[in-house]
């Protein structure tokens, strides 16, 4: 059996090619990372192009390769970024609630990750993985749902003042596995997530989850 991923601090995403330094360059990534998404929805992974992407966001095709190699690359990385504003937009609604415990935790998790499905750019077709990650030739040694276990992992054990231990670590990234799979029918049966289904995940999840949570 295949090791629990370990909590492992953010980082800049591995297909960047240059980490922006300067805060022109730093804005011209962002403005480059938001015109992929905004293109992922009008035409889907397979017809986005990197010069595409610089034209929509105005910028030099050679400022695109500059970051990335490829389309690829630049999808990862949005990727990428969508764990690091998932992770804090937890954090935060964790720091708010004046009284967190398992099934507020859980609730904070599963609520975040629907709004970023129903209102961020791109994230119906990438959340945090690139599409088609096994096809030949792709750079897709990262598994999605492990790095995204491992950072909620890591927040429930410091707001919960609970142990990440290797216990903790498999419920979390089998409840990440389910919630994936039946998010994403929630979403299939309805463009805006069909609330029936999304009430049973929230149900199974709390049942699953909230005792070692509490333990």
């Amino acid at each position: 059996m295949d090791p629990v991923p370990q909590p492992r601090p953010s980082g800049p995403p591995p297909a960047l090619r240059r980490t922006p330094v300067q805060q022109r360059s730093a804005e011209r990534l962002a403005r480059i990372l938001d015109a992929c998404a905004d293109l992922l929805d009008e035409t889907g992974y397979e017809q986005l192009s990197t010069r595409a992407v610089a034209v929509r966001a105005g910028v030099p095709i050679g400022s695109v390769y500059r970051f990335f190699g490829n389309k690829r690359a630049m999808v990862a990385a949005l990727a990428h970024r969508n764990l690091d504003r998932y992770a804090e937009l937890i954090a935060a609604r964790f720091e708010r609630t004046p009284v967190l415990d398992a099934h507020s935790a859980i609730d904070g998790v599963l609520d975040e990750f629907i709004a970023m499905k129903r209102s961020v750019p791109g994230f119906a077709l990438v959340d945090f993985g690139v599409p088609a990650a096994d096809e030949p030739g792709g750079a897709a040694a990262e598994d999605p749902n492990g790095l995204v276990a491992e950072r909620i992992c890591g927040l429930l054990a410091t707001h919960l003042g609970r142990a990440s231990d290797e216990t903790l670590r498999r419920k979390v990234l089998v409840g990440v596995e389910t919630a994936d799979t039946l998010v994403r029918l929630a979403f299939r049966a309805d463009p805006d997530g069909d609330t029936a289904l999304i009430h049973e995940t929230r149900e199974l999840l709390h049942a699953y989850l909230a005792p070692s949570l509490s333990a």
